[in-house]
């Protein structure tokens, strides 16, 4: 047989015994929604027989959990692309808007972690930068979980809030952007040659939260790739080598992901394209004052309840992503909006 030796290669087991527990983890969730319809059917013909108004919440109930038990399903079906199931290193930057940018970028970060721990995601920081005064300039960090890049995809591009600054004396409300960088964790080993002299490695201290061996030893690492333009950094693992290493292997999946599109002209296309930081590039605004309203400029989906999307709420823009590349969709609908 074809895969006789398969046990034999660990990382090919791994692979498949991962999409085994998937393919099982489908057929157990479809298995349990069919349950769940028959049993608000029963209860349906159980109200019809013995008329109890007592009866009608506890069907509302049910069939609104059969409902999020379907999307969700349904969701998955989605998630088909050959990354999807990988887990995702996200890049949050500060971009116009100077100490409000960076506390965006702390705040769309906290809005990131708040929504992996929902869904039981492991969070580790590879990289971290913070603010003059407050938030972040920058943060790199890797969400662990089956189909965590397939989900957040979706919210990669610049992302804009308008409030009343908490900065500004005057009470005057004011505009800042970040951007959000999406990339899908590669685990396999890639064939991928980096001559060095395309290459520069910097070391420097490491700063923030991370360990004892934070800002005693220049262990931070960040490689810049000439041709390309792409720079990583790794400041998270214990020695200057293990952030070497995982910088490398970021660098790697980057490269590999630009020569695995043959027909792509620049990495925009598969990364998303890079554009400046600033008004016009948004694909999300998020209105604090003088009204609540989240709204994704590409799908138009909309959420009053701000606070309940920077908590981490941010399934139903995810939801309304997927549907609308599912549709053949590859740009904002609206791309207009007022100021």
């Amino acid at each position: 047989m074809e895969d006789a030796g398969i046990w034999d290669r660990p990382e090919e087991a791994q692979k498949k015994m991962k999409l085994l527990a998937s393919l099982k983890s489908d057929v157990e969730g479809y298995g349990k929604l069919v349950a769940d319809r028959d049993d608000i059917l029963a209860m349906i013909e159980m109200a019809d027989e013995d008329p109890d108004p007592s009866y009608v919440p506890e069907v509302q109930e049910m069939f609104t959990a059969f409902k999020d038990e379907f999307e969700s399903i349904r969701m998955r079906t989605l998630l088909s692309g050959e990354y999807d199931a990988c887990n995702a290193i996200v890049t949050l930057h500060a971009g116009t808007g100077g100490t409000e940018a960076m506390d965006w970028t702390g705040m769309l970060y906290r809005m990131y972690t708040r929504w992996a721990e929902a869904h039981h995601f492991q969070i580790d920081v590879l990289d971290l930068l913070e603010g003059d005064e407050a938030g972040l300039k920058s943060v790199t960090f890797q969400v662990n979980g089956e189909n965590a890049y397939g989900l957040l995809k979706s919210e990669h591009g610049v992302h804009r809030l308008v409030r009343i600054s908490p900065f500004n004396a005057n009470g005057k409300r004011q505009t800042s952007f970040a951007a959000c960088e999406v990339m899908p964790d590669i685990e396999e080993d890639l064939d991928i040659e980096i001559d060095p002299k395309d290459i520069r490695i910097d070391t420097y201290r490491s700063s923030g939260a991370g360990g004892q061996h934070i800002n005693k030893t220049s262990s931070a690492i960040r490689i810049t790739h000439f041709p390309t333009g792409i720079v990583v950094t790794c400041q998270n693992e214990r020695s200057q080598f293990q952030n070497k290493d995982k910088a490398f292997q970021e660098l790697k999946i980057k490269l590999y992901m630009l020569k695995k599109e043959a027909n792509a002209k620049t990495l925009d296309e598969i990364r998303g394209k890079v554009t400046e930081i600033a008004w016009g590039n948004q694909i999300r605004s998020y209105f604090l004052q003088p009204y609540q309203l989240i709204k994704d400029l590409r799908t138009n989906a909309e959420q009053p309840n701000a606070q309940k999307v920077l908590d981490g709420g941010i399934d139903p823009f995810i939801n309304a992503y997927l549907k609308w590349i599912a549709l053949g969709n590859t740009d904002r609908t609206d791309k207009t909006e007022s100021r």
